[in-house]
């Protein structure tokens, strides 16, 4: 689903910063189509995850209300530069997608 991402994660004094933009149209299902006048489906994302080294450090819980291409910053302790952080996310529809990037 996400045809792009960008995260960064950075390490400075024993905590490492996660920022990550995700690409989603996070849809409410309560907006109608201009043109049709039919509601557009909800389409949003339910369950995201944060994980260092394969051990999660944030399991979060999502719903309709959060923006579309919803921006996540974390901090966490534990991460050394060169350790990899994955964010994975899994949407309403079954639909899934995960990035990993290097912490610097």
């Amino acid at each position: 689903m996400a045809k792009k991402w960008k995260v960064r994660a950075s390490a400075k004094g024993g905590v490492t910063t996660l920022k990550a933009l995700i690409t989603h149209p996070m849809e409410t299902g309560l907006r109608k189509n201009k043109k049709t006048g039919k509601k557009i489906p909800a389409h949003f994302i339910q369950n995201l995850t944060v994980a260092h080294n394969d051990k999660n450090v944030l399991d979060a819980i999502w719903g309709p209300a959060v923006s579309a291409n919803p921006y996540l910053s974390i901090k966490f302790k534990g991460a050394a530069k060169g350790d990899s952080v994955k964010i994975s996310w899994q949407d309403n529809t079954g639909a899934s997608d995960s990035h990993t990037v290097k912490v610097r």
